[in-house]
């Protein structure tokens, strides 16, 4: 059993399959899937795939590649499209200097502003991290003085003190299909020091496939992949990190119930 807590079911590559790409994922033990938000005004699509499944759960909150297009968006706005049952997290937002698509100080002024909302409502921040090390590191012990929130450093990419500093605030580290990838023995190093209670797998999809699929769309069903190589990562069996990783979100991720089998 496992979760993908991270991918992007409103995605164009996924519309015209996405009854059977959510399908796959059930048959492979992937018992539940969070579709993440990566712009406010797209919500209504978003919380309408997580409607249509009952295995498929939602968050709210501007892609820190967004962020000067919705620098509009209140913490109160992301509180209150929060409540809606299917709402299980805030975000995604964060940092990402790798691109040049927002201003850092406008996606420095959208990221606190999307801590103050997980701050508020307990729901898991999920954090977008990439070139960006130094900043994220500041704000985040920054923000954490003023009061914990729970969150998640998402498809981790990033340098080894990242993690360190992000596991001390509470968080937890998720790796997607770069884990898999043959020049990655850096993130497998951090992953081996991931206090197992903090572990968490995601596909990001439909980017990152994981091998042996890594050129190809990515989907949900292909956490299985990650999965098995954070399990040989760190030691354990693949049945030990469905386990693991499985009763790590449910943890972490208190609005969305666990299903009855589980």
């Amino acid at each position: 059993m496992l979760v993908d807590s991270h991918c992007h079911l409103d995605f164009p590559d996924f519309a015209e399959e996405r009854d059977a790409i959510v399908q796959r994922a059930l048959d492979l033990g992937v018992v539940r899937l969070v579709t993440i938000c990566t712009r406010v005004r797209k919500f209504d699509g978003i919380i309408g795939i997580a409607e249509r499944y009952e295995s498929v759960y939602a968050s709210v909150g501007t892609h820190p590649n967004n962020a000067h297009e919705e620098l509009d968006v209140t913490a109160d706005d992301l509180i209150k499209l929060a409540e809606h049952p299917k709402v299980v997290a805030i975000g995604e937002a964060g940092l990402d200097y790798h691109y040049d698509y927002a201003p850092p100080e406008a996606q420095q002024q959208g990221f606190r502003t999307h801590i103050a909302a997980a701050r508020v409502t307990g729901l898991p921040l999920v954090i977008h991290a990439r070139s960006a090390d130094e900043d994220m590191i500041s704000i985040l012990r920054e923000e954490s003085g003023k009061g914990a929130f729970p969150f998640i450093l998402h498809c981790f990419s990033s340098g080894a003190e990242l993690a360190r500093i992000g596991v001390e605030l509470g968080g937890y580290i998720s790796f997607s299909g770069i884990l898999t990838f043959k020049n990655s023995p850096e993130i497998r190093e951090i992953a081996k020091n991931v206090p197992r209670d903090r572990l968490l797998v995601e596909t990001d999809a439909p980017y990152l496939a994981p091998m042996p699929h890594r050129g190809k769309r990515n989907e949900p069903s292909f956490v299985t992949h990650t999965a098995a190589v954070l399990a040989d990562t760190i030691g354990v069996s693949v049945e030990e990190i469905g386990t693991l990783t499985t009763d790590n979100v449910f943890r972490l991720f208190t609005k969305m119930p666990r299903p009855a089998h589980a």
